[in-house]
């Protein structure tokens, strides 16, 4: 029986993990759940699951949860960590979103625990550090998402040094038939309106602007210790083939499902056993088609290449001034390419430190959202003078 520490509960993707371990209710004991500002979600599912533990990172809502719950509540800025700390689980599954999972990620792995990994800042701001550590610990890192999860099944017992190419598929997101005047024009509604997959509202702009699968890229670097220049993204508008794996004879293996969040999750908890399908099988009479990105039209996939290059803090930087140009959208306080300008423009005036500290990453980041923040504000300042 694996006994879990849940961060990020009561999200799209944590939810689809306690849907899973419904179906093997006698493989998994939760010791603690973590939630945000969904306390109306997260009591139900301490009253469903009986964890040990409970955190929420919003303080105001701990207090209120305090007076309905009689189990110990971690709150704050802390809360993750004393989870990360607790001895009584042997998996932790990070899917927090955001910067917060970085430094949950490491204290985890410290702690000697297994990773389950959905929170992409952890490997896109401090891959090199988070590898670097779980080598040193002995730490499996499981990645959950579907891509990632497909490139760990095609090479698998594979030789890495027969890789010619890891093909990372995308969707294209919500605009992907859209033309560029629309894509400049896109409204928050547009955005999120993604055809194959139902995510967050974060993750959806980030797959929207394709930048979602830049991080992907960075990602499968540090976990399967690739250089960029063997890395490629394909649009594949059906969702069916998660990625591909192509070797130096010319071979390509590819995983390949419906679209459904709940399988990754299931084999990154099951490996190296497969349990019974959690979703539907394939139906065959589904045509698949391919074409290279629009690097034009969606031009966040050349930021996240071009920090895939030059590593250091510069994706740090890139991820975080996203994280807060897409709040700004999801806010309406920008239109969507401002999104890419102005990342482009913080990405430009960083000074990027090589084989950084958490220290420096951290810095980097706080500075990022700071610079991305002075950024769109100029740019609204000269909206405004032309107007």
């Amino acid at each position: 029986m694996k006994k879990l520490a849940i961060l990020g509960s009561t999200g799209n993707v944590g939810t689809q993990v306690l849907d899973v371990i419904d179906m093997y209710p006698d493989k998994f004991q939760i010791i603690a759940l973590s939630g945000n500002g969904n306390i109306k979600l997260l009591k139900k599912q301490i009253e469903k699951y009986k964890p040990l533990y409970v955190g929420v990172t919003d303080e105001k809502k701990a207090r209120e949860l305090k007076k309905e719950i009689t189990i110990p509540i971690f709150s704050g800025n802390e809360a993750l960590i004393k989870i990360s700390d607790l001895p009584e689980f042997d998996t932790l599954i990070n899917s927090v979103v955001g910067l917060a999972g970085i430094e949950t990620t490491l204290r985890a792995i410290e702690n000697k625990k297994d990773v389950a990994l959905a929170n992409k800042e952890t490997l896109v701001s401090a891959g090199e550090i988070v590898m670097q550590k779980a080598k040193e610990y002995g730490v499996k890192i499981m990645p959950i998402d579907s891509e990632h999860s497909a490139l760990f099944q095609c090479l698998n017992g594979e030789d890495i040094k027969a890789v010619h190419q890891l093909v990372i598929t995308c969707s294209g997101g919500a605009l992907r038939d859209k033309t560029k005047e629309e894509i400049e024009n896109a409204s928050v509604e547009d955005a999120l309106g993604h055809k194959t997959w139902s995510m967050g509202q974060k993750i959806t702009i980030d797959s929207a602007t394709l930048m979602n699968k830049g991080f992907e890229v960075i990602e499968a670097m540090w976990l399967y210790s690739m250089p960029i220049e063997k890395i490629k993204v394909v649009v594949h508008p059906e969702s069916i083939i998660h990625s591909m794996v192509k070797y130096s004879d010319a071979s390509i293996i590819a995983q390949m499902s419906d679209p459904d969040m709940r399988l990754p999750i299931q084999y990154a908890l099951s490996y190296p056993e497969r349990w019974n399908a959690p979703i539907k099988h394939f139906d065959f009479s589904k045509n698949l088609t391919f074409k290279e990105p629009d690097l034009e039209r969606f031009p966040c996939l050349d930021l996240a290449f071009w920090a895939a290059k030059e590593l250091g803090t510069l994706p740090a930087v890139m991820n975080a001034a996203n994280d807060f140009m897409v709040q700004k959208f999801l806010n309406r306080e920008c239109r969507f390419m401002d999104i890419y300008t102005t990342i482009k423009n913080v990405m430009k005036k960083h000074e990027n430190i090589k084989h950084p500290t958490l220290t420096d990453i951290q810095h980097s980041i706080s500075w990022a959202t700071e610079e991305a923040k002075k950024t769109l504000g100029e740019k609204f300042a000269v909206n405004k003078l032309k107007l």
